[in-house]
């Protein structure tokens, strides 16, 4: 494998984390023990992202879809966001790390929105690496509250405009869609955004994901012609150095 210094980075990397309830299963633990071991494996991708020199990541953390879980999961796992953010926004606010939470805030409690605007005000001045934390999220919600808001305003709904309307419009849309757990679908996430994103699909179950299977997906990303509609012909012509006159 070609090591992933030689390797093109992408500046905006997606993941959909999925796995923790079978990784749980697997150990005969409840579910919310593979969310709890997840959140350890999001702090190792969030630092090694940032030492290969990737921009921005997005994490889709909890779906509008994942409220018809069991009662007693979603419970934990809105006590585990708030454990999480208590523990690790300071961390991430030394290490450089702009966090965002992007979703529908509007079913969360009062205290569950504060703790949101203090880990996005806190790290407010941060530059190394935005974190996008997807909560309560999902493609087609940000389509809708995106035309909602066109309209609202009395602003044509064109593709222009509903891009820089997009809950994620302060980034560039990811250049790699990874997704673990050995699913192979995007579930509803970031559907506006992904349109070019290249996709790797990771076997691993998202506790397991490690620095390895990150440079995996990154090398698998280099070698990759990204064409945006060109030809190959087009890529490489537009690639090649200019010559000097």
């Amino acid at each position: 494998m070609t090591s992933v210094k030689d390797t093109e980075i992408p500046r905006h990397i997606a993941i959909v984390m999925d796995g923790n309830g079978r990784w749980a299963a697997k150990r005969f633990l409840p579910r919310v023990a593979g969310h709890r071991q997840g959140v350890e494996s999001l702090r190792r991708c969030v630092k090694a992202c940032s030492d290969r020199g990737v921009s921005v990541l997005t994490v889709f953390a909890f779906s509008s879809e994942n409220w018809n879980r069991p009662a007693e999961e979603v419970s934990g796992l809105m006590d585990l966001l708030g454990l999480a953010l208590g523990r690790e926004v300071p961390q991430l606010k030394k290490d450089g790390v702009r966090v965002h939470i992007v979703g529908d805030r509007t079913g969360l409690s009062e205290k569950m929105r504060a703790g949101l605007l203090q880990a996005e005000s806190s790290t407010a001045e941060n530059t190394r690496l935005i974190l996008n934390v997807c909560f309560n999220y999902g493609g087609r919600w940000d389509i809708a509250q995106a035309a909602a808001k066109l309209a609202s305003a009395g602003e044509t709904i064109n593709e222009w405009n509903l891009d820089r309307a997009m809950a994620l419009a302060h980034v560039p849309d990811p250049d790699l869609l990874i997704r673990t757990g050995g699913e192979q679908r995007i579930s509803n996430f970031l559907l506006w955004q992904a349109a070019y994103s290249e996709l790797y699909f990771s076997e691993k179950l998202w506790p397991d994901f490690d620095e390895a299977e990150l440079d995996a997906a990154i090398d698998s990303f280099g070698r990759r012609q990204r064409r945006f509609g060109k030809t190959p012909e087009q890529v490489l012509k537009a690639s090649e150095p200019r010559k000097v006159a």
